[in-house]
């Protein structure tokens, strides 16, 4: 299939999808009755070399016994590279350090199913036909597409069914071609640390069975049941640590093809301005300087209009852009600042109704309306991501081809964005993923990518390196969005939660990524906007949820936990803010609302019991919350030191299904709290005059090692299959904590960051 042929098809489905938003009815006729694609064997047979036979699209066994897996997400930090070999060796009963990953194929069977069907704008308590219905429909469409994808804490939960069905149906074959030589039943025989063992003694390993075992029809294997697991469920150590302890990981940064050559941009120094003119003569004459390019044709949509200089060095590169002569042209955003924003968020608030995600009973009914009511309104700022690794990109164009070398945590749309500047196949795009010194989604954006390769044009076949400065890096990202909520809810007589009323303004991510990476218009509701809100778990009975979009002039793109991430602090700050109107404790009066939610109180009563009660001068503050399938409560101690908020200790409990890996839960919780509360405590991107006020970590601060908390970690036990793990535990910190210094002071912070004065 061509590659005009191959895009239209996938905008056509990202169209009808809205990414798991809109549009199902759309693909059920017809089209929906076909069956799913499967997700075992790929297109083309696995890549392998050196006698390794492949037994389906996943995996191979090599001469000497070891595993070769293809590994389909991308490591940044949260441990998929530990927990997804977990799933294969576990069903193919091999040890884990027998399984060595290789970078899988552009194939559909690994596209991110659960990603996008975590999209639709369902309530989790939902369990009607037409949310089944709607699942079914665009996991089936998630295949079609086969976007290879990592982001939504979804990588184990996407990998708990294939991966585990390869294993499985690959230990089904080796079994088969033992019974076939020893002319056994199949049933008599069994698996033990890559062996295939008769009761009689007779032994066989995978390496000797391989070749005979991969003409051998698996049939359906049957997937071992959790009595059964052996490596899942225990504390395995993470397989990328020591490689990060002695410096031999290759993060995207530390790509190095020979005859490598370096490029820095200069970016325009406020929103929206484009470039009128440079001049190169002086910047070319400078030691090592090759090149200086307008990239602004070669990007259009894709990038905002910036001019790079390519050097034989990184610093003469940087240093060259730097002192360029340019010319830049005030765009429409010239006047923007954050309190136009928050002023335009208001206006909408007062004006629009929304698009209402959740709805019961009646919020202003006549049984209500005499009742006590509690009113607040809460914001939040534009956050950047800060990922540690500069952004970066190292790309070559030669003779029709590309090769990327990215830290990215999307390489199918890198691969398309790629081919799409270069005027090339896609099949002509070559990509090596490296490692990302974080992500957070910043790293689902392809903008560095299409600005490396729009450089690599203009460099006669060498390859050449793309890296942004932090400042850059911090005043020209795809912020986390401003949001502005407002509350309205009734107290009866007993101090119980009679209405709730919510409407909260931002703009959306999902629309702008939408027209920035597949040049599909924003339309519809965008559930990231109020997730967090219209999900909560709370037994209420009269609830409306809703959220109107405004046009964003300020990028924006998905943040770790996405909307969750400030509607966390919205909706549990307000629940506090009722608990106390209503003279209760906070967690009395939660536990009150989860009668019908048995998973919601263990994890809440789990937390509150491992806290105990705070020293003197402290307080704590609780926070509970579901994002991303998980639920998770955590208990914030707080003191306030000369004006200063401390968080001394934080104890979270999450209930996530099934544990695949204890350590690496705990490390994603602890990872996510602090986070979490660099956010809360210090996180803001301001403008002025279409400009980024903030710069570098001065400020711009992230959490540093004086100032992190004890993290505790309580996984409660479950037999649900796994949820998400690397995001959840950073939407409850910024409410936990802010209603903490609530008990300590008195002042309710209905602003993040939180500050006292």
């Amino acid at each position: 299939m061509s590659r005009e042929k191959a895009t239209s098809r996938r905008r056509f489905l990202l169209g009808g999808l809205g990414l798991g938003v809109a549009g199902v009815g759309a693909l059920v006729l017809g089209w929906g009755v076909l069956p799913p694609r499967q997700r075992l064997n790929g297109s083309a047979p696995l890549p392998v070399q050196d006698g390794a036979v492949a037994l389906n699209g996943w995996l191979a066994i090599q001469t000497d016994g070891t595993v070769i897996l293809a590994m389909p997400r991308s490591e940044m930090g949260q441990g998929v590279h530990t927990a997804l070999p977990m799933l294969v060796a576990e069903e193919l009963d091999v040890p884990l350090s027998s399984v060595r990953l290789i970078q899988a194929p552009m194939d559909k069977i690994f596209g991110n199913v659960a990603m996008l069907t975590d999209g639709l704008p369902f309530h989790p308590d939902d369990r009607g036909r037409l949310k089944a219905l709607a699942q079914w429909t665009v996991a089936k469409a998630a295949r079609e597409l086969g976007v290879i994808v990592t982001g939504g804490s979804s990588s184990v939960k996407d990998g708990w069914g294939p991966m585990r069905e390869a294993g499985a149906a690959a230990r089904a074959m080796l079994v088969g071609a033992a019974a076939a030589l020893w002319q056994v039943p199949a049933a008599q025989c069994r698996t033990q640390n890559g062996e295939v063992l008769h009761p009689d003694g007779r032994r066989a390993s995978y390496a000797s069975l391989a070749r005979h075992a991969a003409s051998i029809d698996p049939g359906t294997p049957a997937l071992k049941l959790p009595a059964d697991f052996k490596l899942i469920g225990q504390p395995a150590p993470r397989r990328d640590t020591p490689s990060k302890v002695n410096g031999s990981a290759r993060f995207g940064i530390d790509a190095r093809p020979p005859g490598m050559l370096y490029a820095a941009l200069q970016l325009p120094p406020r929103l929206g301005d484009t470039l009128a003119s440079f001049d190169a003569a002086p910047v070319l004459a400078l030691p090592g300087v090759r090149k200086v390019a307008d990239l602004t044709a070669a990007l259009g949509r894709r990038g905002v209009s910036c001019v790079a200089v390519v050097a034989d060095t990184y610093w003469r590169a940087k240093t060259a852009a730097a002192a360029l002569p340019v010319r830049w042209e005030a765009g429409p955003q010239a006047g923007l600042s954050s309190e136009s924003v928050l002023a335009d968020f208001g206006r909408l608030l007062d004006s629009e109704a929304g698009f209402a995600y959740y709805s019961s009973g009646e919020v202003e009914g006549k049984a209500v309306q005499a009742m006590r009511q509690v009113s607040a309104e809460y914001r939040a700022p534009f956050l950047a991501h800060a990922a540690m690794e500069p952004v970066n990109c190292t790309a070559q164009v030669k003779n029709g081809k590309v090769t990327l070398w990215v830290s990215t945590q999307a390489p199918g749309i890198a691969v398309d964005v790629a081919a799409k500047v270069a005027g090339v196949d896609a099949k002509d795009v070559a990509i090596e993923v490296l490692l990302l010194g974080g992500g957070f989604g910043r790293r689902l954006e392809v903008d560095m990518v299409a600005q490396a390769v729009a450089i690599a044009l203009q460099c006669d076949g060498a390859p050449v390196q793309l890296v942004w400065t932090r400042e850059q890096d911090t005043q020209h990202d795809m912020y986390r969005p401003a949001a502005l909520a407002r509350f309205t809810a009734r107290l009866d007589e007993h101090g119980r939660i009679a209405s709730w009323d919510n409407k909260s303004v931002s703009g959306s991510i999902t629309h702008q990524f939408l027209q920035r990476n597949f040049g599909l218009p924003g339309a519809g509701p965008d559930k990231t906007t109020a997730e967090g809100e219209f999900d909560m778990p709370y037994e209420i009975a009269n609830q409306r949820i809703a959220h109107v979009i405004a046009d964003s002039p300020v990028p924006i793109g998905y943040w770790r936990s996405v909307g969750h991430s400030h509607n966390a602090f919205f909706k549990e700050s307000f629940i506090d803010e009722l608990a106390h109107a209503a003279g209760q404790d906070g967690i009395a009066f939660r536990r009150a609302m989860l009668v019908r939610h048995p998973r919601h109180l263990a994890v809440l009563d789990a937390a509150v019991a491992k806290a105990g009660s705070p020293p003197p001068g402290h307080a704590h503050g609780v926070a509970l919350h579901q994002s991303f399938g998980s639920i998770v409560a955590q208990v914030a101690q707080v003191s306030v030191e000369n004006g200063d908020i401390r968080v001394q200790r934080v104890v979270c409990a999450i209930d996530c299904g099934i544990a695949v890996n204890p350590n690496i839960i705990a490390q994603q919780m602890e990872s996510a709290v602090l986070f979490g509360l660099s956010a809360a405590l210090g996180g803001e991107i301001t403008f002025k005059a279409g400009t980024v006020q903030q710069s570098n970590f001065h400020d711009y601060p992230v959490l540093r090692m004086g100032q992190t908390p004890e993290v505790e970690t309580i996984i409660i036990a479950s037999a649900e299959p796994p949820e998400g793990v690397g995001e959840p535990g950073t939407p409850p910190i910024a409410p936990a904590v802010a209603n903490a210094v609530f008990s300590l002071t008195g002042k309710r912070l209905r602003s993040l960051p939180l500050r006292l004065a």
